[in-house]
């Protein structure tokens, strides 16, 4: 009970019903009609029955009998239509009822509908004709039907901009688009892309239309908006045939795509993996493309995309591993993307094909914490980096983690105190400054190096090794000595100093195997070698 101001109101419980909002809404005329239910009809009809009450639709009776092929149904709600307009009536989507007929395929409700005087060239609200849908469902006779009564065969008939030839080529109705090209249709109609029906063709790898297209005379160059051409998009899509087809018909693979990326259909073959299309594509494409300035070899796009047989094949065929730098991608040179994609099996071709590591490629795997590639270039001879370089190399090296890349370098012959500055020194921690300084006569460094780590002991945390305060062993010293009559490029293989004419002892002592061990960093672990031996074998 609610009390207001001078009255008392009673609450009553009143039960409301939503379900009228929901339902269908057909009129019995309409339901008759979608049951193509004659005799109800004129049943309905003859007691007056409305034939233009619409459902929630906007569907009325013409549009149930149309859509359901109820050809007796639609010729009596034509001749009981309560004005001329009637026949010409819409759904809230803009359907005619002659829309509906062409979309179910109905020959003999379009034919009553035109007849009746039904527009061919009605548009519904996403813009599309009869003539559209009818090709979309397929009769021929429906679309000659609609021929028959004008339906323009020209501009655009969907939302997309498609003409009806479009969705002929895309189904790959060779009859359709004999007829639709007899009728006028222009064969270099284009879509709100630019894009023409020999390109969707090329694209969906529809051969036969492709084929007939290019027999009635197609610009088997053209191109869309953003440049792309059949070649190209067949290339991408790898129909080898369709590719095939388009360059015997004179398809030309220098045509480039998308002024801002720079690209041809050797490059879409290349980054897609179609390698028997790039094989047609290779001795065919100006090599202008592998090392010209502002262009992009599409050794870089075999790259990208991760494979290996493209890019053997590119390499095998003369193009260079050494390929001009890539602003496209931000990257100096393809093995600048194999580090930043961790394509690691890809190092060894490009490597076999002439590549020459530098010291750069180091500090790209740092950057991208690519620690297997950066092990093997050591093992391949990288050039270490130079005194000049080892300022951007230790400000990339600090983000990374040291145990990762650290031994290595040094274990390459890295003069430990090119490292010894005041940024490294403060940027590292206690284990990697005291591991960096196992690898130096930590007695006779410079007297800069020297006030440098006393200052950082008196002001910091760090706490140097005992055996620091002593004078090194004469082992060590033999070792350092050894290791720099050595040099770097035999340092960097185990199965050198293995077959010294030394006791193992010795040869594990040249290696470093107690400090290594010491700070528990493992370099020789099976698992680790294994990917290294894998990153060769897996581009043989």
């Amino acid at each position: 009970m609610l009390v207001l101001p001078g009255k008392i109101l009673l609450m009553i419980n009143v039960e409301m019903d939503f379900s009228e909002a929901y339902t269908d809404r057909c009129s019995s005329v309409g339901h008759a009609a979608r049951r193509g239910d004659i005799k109800s009809l004129r049943k309905l009809i003859k007691k007056g029955s409305s034939v233009d009450v619409p459902d929630n639709r906007g569907w009325m009776p013409i549009h149930e009998a149309a859509f359901s092929n109820a050809a007796q149904c639609l010729q009596l709600l034509i001749s009981s239509a309560p004005s001329k307009s009637y026949i010409k009536s819409k759904t809230f989507e803009g359907e005619s009822a002659l829309h509906l007929a062409a979309k179910c395929a109905s020959v003999q409700c379009a034919e009553l509908l035109l007849g009746a005087g039904a527009d061919p060239n009605d548009l519904t609200n996403d813009e599309t004709t009869p003539l559209f849908l009818a090709v979309e469902s397929g009769p021929e006779d429906l679309v000659r039907l609609l021929l028959k009564y004008k339906a323009n065969v020209n501009g655009p008939h969907s939302c997309s901009g498609w003409n009806p030839l479009h969705q002929a080529s895309l189904m790959e109705r060779t009859d359709l688009i004999q007829l639709l090209l007899e009728s006028g249709v222009d064969r270099e109609c284009e879509d709100d892309f630019g894009i023409r029906p020999l390109f969707i063709a090329a694209q969906y790898g529809k051969y036969e239309s492709l084929h007939l297209l290019l027999s009635h005379g197609a610009d088997v160059n053209c191109q869309a908006k953003d440049k792309a051409t059949p070649l190209f998009i067949a290339a991408q899509e790898g129909h080898e045939k369709c590719t095939e087809l388009l360059l015997s018909k004179g398809a030309d693979p220098n045509l480039y795509c998308n002024d801002e990326a720079w690209q041809l259909p050797i490059h879409a073959a290349a980054q897609m993996g179609r390698s028997k299309i790039l094989e047609m594509l290779i001795t065919v494409t100006d090599r202008v493309c592998d090392t010209g300035k502002s262009q992009v070899s599409p050794v870089y796009s075999a790259v990208y995309g991760g494979h290996i047989e493209c890019l053997e094949m590119l390499l095998a065929t003369g193009y260079s591993p050494e390929a001009q730098e890539c602003q496209m991608f931000g990257c100096k040179s393809p093995m600048c993307m194999v580090i930043q994609k961790g394509h690691s099996n890809m190092a060894s071709l490009l490597l076999k094909y002439g590549l020459k590591l530098s010291s750069l490629y180091l500090q790209n795997c740092l950057e991208y914490n690519n620690f297997l590639l950066f092990r093997y270039f050591l093992s391949q001879h990288c050039p270490l980096p130079s005194r000049e370089e080892l300022d951007a190399f230790k400000q990339q090296s600090s983000k990374s983690h040291h145990k990762e890349w650290l031994p290595y370098l040094l274990l390459a012959e890295l003069d430990a105190a090119h490292l010894l500055d005041a940024t490294w020194i403060r940027s590292v921690n206690d284990d990697i400054l005291n591991f960096t300084l196992e690898f130096t006569n930590w007695k006779r460094l410079s007297a800069d190096v020297e006030l440098l780590l006393s200052t950082h002991a008196e002001y910091f945390t760090w706490i140097p090794q005992k055996h620091f305060e002593s004078i090194p062993p004469l082992t060590h010293l033999c070792r350092l000595q050894i290791r720099s009559i050595l040099k770097t490029e035999r340092l960097r293989s185990k199965d050198y100093v293995s077959q010294l004419p030394i006791p193992s002892c010795l040869q594990e002592y040249l290696l470093y195997s107690n400090v290594l061990s010491f700070y528990g960093i493992s370099t020789g672990d099976n698992f680790q070698e294994n990917k290294l031996q894998n990153i060769t074998q897996e581009s043989d």
